[in-house]
């Protein structure tokens, strides 16, 4: 491998792992190593499979064939140390090496795996991200405290550049803030929660501001409790109303809705302790914007994907982090008929039995 060569794989924010003859792991780039969580050091010589397993039984046996050339989306690995991940697969044998192969490696769900992660009970290092905000955070308040002194002694135009210092610091350090809510490893106590009541003040907040057009609620009055947190209800309900008011201020007639209702036996999902949950409480917040870019409607609760100008991509992320951290379920879809975008979020009952009784009366 040439210096040219091994310079563009090292650019490559896709990890690429190069296998020799029975995926034993012969080169990886910088990004794969970052995936695997070792350097190459420790990974040359091994066989692929002590280091990830697949856990799709017939894209393991696949990957045994010399010859084989696939592509997988979004399936899941358990990587050694990391635990599991949602990732896209390329496989291709190596051209006239026989037997060599070329795996790449896109990690599409790096904030979902944290969190299965957290939810296992596993011990996992402090992670660069995390040891960087801390560094980054520390100079920050020295910058903005040395602005805040030279505006002392400052005068127009220039007392406007400390101003803008400040606020820039203010900025990033909220953008670190952001960050470490998506990486954090506490999960938030949970406790009986009235769902409405989170709404409207979420919804007191959007209003404030005077941007915000007519929002209309359609509330099942005879919901009970979600097993959820306060703070957390209404951080996702401010994300997600922010974000309609925005979609919607492109129409002529901008219009959003809030809808609460009881799902009757919608789905399971597994709690951190491996027990179902029921979800069948489903909170609705729709609007009549243009709706997702098509190519980014599998991706919007990923970090840092957005289609806004200004925007840093976090909060969709943030609001799938806090829904899953209470055991509950975000989707969204697009009703092009009616020309309505929903995000629909699935939370359990506090109180299970309440549960089966509304089923049995509907």
């Amino acid at each position: 491998m040439n210096g040219d060569t091994q310079r563009q794989l090292a650019s490559l924010t896709l990890g690429v792992v190069l296998l020799a003859p029975g995926q034993v792991i012969a080169a990886a780039n910088p990004a794969a190593e970052h995936l695997l969580g070792q350097s190459f050091r420790r990974l040359s010589g091994r066989p692929l499979a002590e280091v990830l397993q697949f856990d799709e039984t017939r894209l393991s046996e696949r990957l045994g064939e010399d010859d084989a050339q696939l592509s997988a989306r979004a399936t899941s690995i358990s990587v050694v140390g990391q635990g599991r991940r949602k990732v896209d697969v390329t496989l291709a044998p190596l051209i006239d090496r026989a037997g060599w192969q070329v795996l790449s490696l896109h990690d599409i769900g790096g904030a979902e795996a944290m969190r299965e992660t957290q939810a296992s009970g596993e011990d996992r290092p402090i992670r660069a991200p995390e040891v960087l905000a801390h560094e980054i955070k520390n100079p920050l308040a020295g910058i903005r405290g040395a602005a805040q002194l030279l505006g002392r002694k400052l005068q127009g135009s220039d007392l406007a550049l400390t101003g803008l210092i400040a606020d820039e610091v203010d900025r990033i350090a909220k953008l670190i803030d952001q960050m470490q809510s998506l990486t954090r490893r506490s999960v938030p106590a949970l406790s009986p929660c009235n769902l409405h009541e989170a709404v409207r003040r979420a919804r007191s907040v959007i209003e404030a501001s005077g941007k915000a057009p007519v929002i209309i609620e359609e509330f099942d009055p005879s919901l009970p409790s979600v097993l959820g947190n306060g703070d957390a209800l209404v951080q996702v309900m401010i994300n997600l109303l922010s974000n309609a008011v925005e979609a919607a201020a492109a129409s002529d007639k901008p219009w959003i809705a809030v809808r609460t209702r009881f799902a009757s036996g919608l789905q399971l999902h597994r709690a951190s302790d491996g027990t179902p949950v029921r979800l069948p409480i489903e909170l609705r917040v729709s609007d009549n914007g243009p709706g997702i870019a098509a190519g980014m409607r599998d991706h919007v609760f990923e970090p840092f994907v957005t289609s806004k100008k200004s925007g840093q991509g976090l909060g969709l992320a943030l609001v799938r982090r806090l829904v899953f951290d209470m055991n509950g379920r975000i989707t969204h879809d697009r009703d092009e008929g009616e020309g309505l975008t929903h995000f629909r979020v699935h939370l359990p009952i506090a109180d299970p039995r309440r549960a089966a009784i509304k089923e049995q009366a509907a």
